[in-house]
């Protein structure tokens, strides 16, 4: 099982599930956890070879890595703590296991918020996984990863971002980096089902206005899903929007799962 920690708020019996992006750990939500606490009951999750979730010996055997099985990784958790439904908060990569997690079990979903949803990959990002492919059994990850952070996050004050990814990817394995890269080979069919299908689950978008790559399909989107959907977008602020502008985001998401109940 994937490791996981919880802050329990013995005055509610609402739970809200952090799931981070492909790099990153737990740790990256250090800013939501007082916050949310007062509020929520708070699971955050490790995915697989990230953080505290050391690769175990059937993982070392199960080479290949799919959004179904990490899906799945969430679902072991849930079902060990028997928390029926949850709220769930994710960002970049985290929004698609969320997303993926919403298709599989959606009576386990209250409400999904997408912190730098990803639901597209522009010309920009299909070159970085091009030149990743090329690249990732000769040159050591991390000098892959610091390149995909800046190009992600090229501004000034994203650079607090960008050094708190890089120093949680320094954690991975090259092995590790390797089966979560190969993810990249089902990303494309996967986020054109999720644009064209709209779940029936209250759903919130937040967004930096400097996420150049993954705004404007987010805007998109959410003009077709407007059922479900609605978009908060931060100003001054790129694609780490937790992290970079934490009190708007953590404003905008209570209020949001509090009006989702």
């Amino acid at each position: 099982m994937i490791n996981y920690t919880i802050y329990e708020n013995k005055d509610s019996s609402n739970w809200v599930t952090f799931v981070h992006g492909a790099g990153g750990s737990s740790s990256i939500w250090f800013k939501q956890i007082r916050d949310f606490q007062k509020h929520y009951n708070v699971l955050l999750l490790d995915l697989r070879g990230h953080g505290n979730s050391k690769p175990n010996l059937k993982a070392k055997f199960n080479q290949k890595y799919t959004f179904s099985a990490l899906a799945n990784d969430i679902l072991e958790v849930l079902d060990c703590l028997k928390i029926g439904r949850s709220h769930f908060v994710g960002i970049s990569l985290g929004t698609i296991l969320i997303r993926q997690f919403a298709e599989m079990y959606p009576t386990r979903v209250q409400s999904m918020i997408m912190g730098g949803a990803i639901l597209k990959m522009n010309f920009r990002s299909q070159v970085l996984m091009k030149l990743g492919n090329v690249f990732k059994y000769v040159l050591p990850y991390l000098i892959l990863y610091r390149f995909f952070a800046f190009v992600i996050m090229p501004k000034a004050n994203h650079k607090q971002s960008r050094l708190l990814f890089i120093n949680e990817a320094k954690k991975l394995y090259q092995k590790e980096f390797i089966k979560w890269f190969r993810l990249t080979a089902e990303i494309n069919p996967v986020l054109r089902w999720f644009r064209q299908v709209e779940l029936n689950i209250p759903t919130l978008y937040v967004m930096g206005e400097e996420d150049y790559m993954f705004l404007p399909s987010v805007r998109k989107v959410v003009e077709k899903h407007f059922k479900s959907s609605q978009l908060v977008v931060i100003e001054n602020c790129g694609h780490v929007v937790n992290v970079e502008q934490a009190n708007t985001f953590n404003q905008a998401v209570i209020s949001f799962i509090n009006s989702s109940k």
